[in-house]
């Protein structure tokens, strides 16, 4: 254990979104393989306090915590690389320091002194690292020896001075031994030329030292490998060694990412100048052994499945960025790679059908070529319908589907209108007067304040009794009770549950006081499932989420053989499929279980102990 925590601070310059994001998970990725306790902070310098607010197309998707925090989604790179639970306070905002700031003054902390920036910003944004950085995140739950801080933005922006000027403080708080920065830089090549240019980086380098942060080592991202000439250039010219430049060029896979800066030597850097006590006897690249693997199976997979994202913001992909890495992960975990192809719910509309019908019949012809369909969630009355439509097209021809959230809601409602007969069957978000109000809101999450009003974090969800069967509950290995994150400010009616479960739609899972749906499940179908919690943001690249699995499996009518081994793929099956080996399988199970049944007094057959091998 290190007596003194550590920091890796990760700046930006020439554009945002160069991907700090996944270079501060890499950073943390390779010290926790070599055994380190690893915590980050994210910043954000905008004034929200929150990103609960926002739309999806200002900074992608709103990633939720197990505290119900609203955050980033840079801090869901984060849980899913380093498989740690973070808390809302690992988000700092403007926002949030200013009004701590704010609630001291009027509290009295300042009496007779005027708040400014610097020293009362300044030394909040400290005082808020250090108090974070301390605080479990790793199911060990020993403290974190080192800190990963990610300033959010471009160096130079005005928003992000006050928390630039912390941190040139910060340095000689905590001494230059436990302070490093690293700045991410984008190195363009213009296809006019063909040549990597270097000014850019400069530029920003100078910018950061102007500010009072030298970097320890400039990450340098690139569309193609970098030369070993532009990388001494760099060198020369921002005042790092060779060896502290790091060239990251566009990869295939992310957790590629983390194996290529460990070939860079940036364990051996990062030991010496943080004193980490790392074992310098390790043996090179083995303890990075589970990322190679992985990132070696997703290059290797020959097989393919297709998913269908239908959607409200498809725009901008980021808006569903926990949702594509959840498909992926199942996906991969399944020996499959995947081709995702987003689909603008409001595009499946008849109106659009007049406005424009070239979109309304690509959309569809999208819809129904791919192999699986997700329908995920959203705010607002813009494309319910398409996805009410999406919902009822897979339904009625047997097309595995996960809907989640607003998807859960659009296919209850699709349901009560097209099974049960209820013209005029809506929701509540979308019109306040129903003659069947299939979704209402929740009169505790609906107080007319809309920021961190909803029903939010992680919730527990009790299967019922009679769910034993059922695929969903199958695929959470037969727990009677589960935890996910939740999101939503709607919920079922409970006045029309008993119709809806009469007609064929069973809910098999609810919340701990039984009044709220939470899942449910079409028994006759391959695969028709939707869940009012965010599966997606507890898949991890190593363990993925069970109803994304099942869905991946669906889609290549696989879920069956699965289930029968108890949630197991073979060792082959993980990397490729014989088209013919999962129908040998269950037929050969299956032979299993009749042998194994023996008759009983009644007439009747149970199975014998020597069944219990499946």
């Amino acid at each position: 254990m290190m007596s003194n925590m550590k920091y890796i601070l990760v700046t930006g310059g020439v554009i945002s979104g160069v991907g700090k994001g996944v270079i501060s998970s890499s950073f943390g990725t390779i010290l926790k393989c070599c055994g380190i306790e690893v915590t980050s902070i994210k910043i954000d310098p905008y004034i929200n306090l929150d990103a609960g607010t926002f739309s999806p197309y200002e900074h992608g998707e709103v990633y939720v915590l197990d505290d119900g925090g609203e955050v980033d989604l840079d801090l869901g790179n984060y849980e899913r690389f380093l498989d740690i639970t973070l808390h809302r306070d690992n988000n700092i905002t403007t926002g949030k320091i200013y009004q701590m700031v704010i609630d001291r003054e009027r509290h009295g902390d300042y009496l007779g002194k005027t708040v400014q920036v610097v020293p009362h910003i300044t030394d909040a944004i400290q005082e808020w690292v250090e108090r974070v950085a301390k605080v479990p995140v790793s199911k060990t739950g020993k403290t974190p020896e080192v800190c990963i801080i990610e300033l959010g933005g471009t160096i130079g922006d005005i928003e992000s001075m006050a928390f630039v000027e912390a941190f040139r403080q910060f340095q000689f708080r905590v001494k230059r031994e436990n302070f490093c920065t690293a700045h991410v830089s984008l190195v363009p090549q213009p296809r006019s030329t063909g040549e990597q240019k270097t000014k850019p980086t400069q530029a920003s380098v100078r910018e950061l030292r102007g500010l009072g942060l030298s970097p320890d080592i400039i990450v340098c991202r690139s569309e193609k490998a970098i030369d070993q000439s532009v990388r001494n250039k760099i060198s020369n010219f921002c005042h790092v060694a060779p060896e502290q430049v790091i060239c990251i060029q566009d990869l295939s896979s992310i957790y590629k990412v983390p194996i290529l800066m460990e070939s860079h030597g940036i364990v051996e850097y990062l030991n010496e100048r943080l004193q980490l006590g790392i074992n310098p006897m390790l043996p090179a690249r083995k303890f990075m052994k589970q990322w190679i693997d992985l990132s070696e199976k997703i290059e290797n997979l020959r097989n393919e499945v297709e998913i269908a994202i239908v959607g409200k913001y498809t725009r901008l992909e980021d808006s569903y960025t926990s949702v594509t890495k959840a498909v992926q992960h199942a996906a991969n975990a399944a020996g499959f790679s995947v081709k995702i192809k987003f689909i603008e719910a409001s595009n499946l509309e008849n109106e659009m059908k007049q406005e424009c019908p070239a979109s309304y019949h690509e959309a569809w012809h999208d819809l129904v070529k791919t192999e699986g369909v997700i329908v995920p969630g959203g705010f607002g009355k813009r494309g319910v319908e398409g996805k009410i439509a999406a919902a009822n097209w897979c339904r009625v021809n047997n097309k595995p589907y996960l809907g989640i959230c607003l998807g859960f809601q659009t296919a209850v409602i699709e349901f009560a209108r097209n099974v049960l007969k209820l013209e005029g069957a809506n929701t509540a978000e979308c019109e306040e007067v129903l003659e069947h109000p299939i979704i209402i809101d929740m009169p505790e999450h609906n107080t007319g304040q809309m920021g961190g009003t909803m029903r939010l974090g992680k919730r527990s969800t009790v299967f019922k009794q009679s769910a034993s069967s059922s695929k969903i509950m199958r695929l959470y290995n037969n727990r009677d009770m589960i935890e996910e994150r939740h999101r939503h400010r709607y919920e079922v009616n409970p006045k029309y549950i008993k119709d809806l479960e009469a007609g064929g739609l069973e809910f098999v899972g609810v919340d701990v006081e039984g009044t709220r749906m939470e899942i449910f499940e079409l028994k006759k179908h391959p695969y028709f499932v939707a869940t009012q919690f965010h599966p997606e943001y507890l898949s991890r690249p190593m363990t993925p989420s069970p109803p994304f699995m099942g869905l991946i499996l669906a889609a290549k009518d696989r879920l069956k053989p699965y289930l029968i081994r108890g949630c197991k793929l073979s060792p082959r099956q993980e990397y490729d499929y014989d088209e013919s080996e999962d129908e040998e399988v269950c037929a050969s199970m299956v032979q299993q279980l009749n042998l194994a049944r023996v008759p009983e007094s009644d007439g009747s057959s149970a199975y014998s102990s020597s069944s219990s091998m499946l």
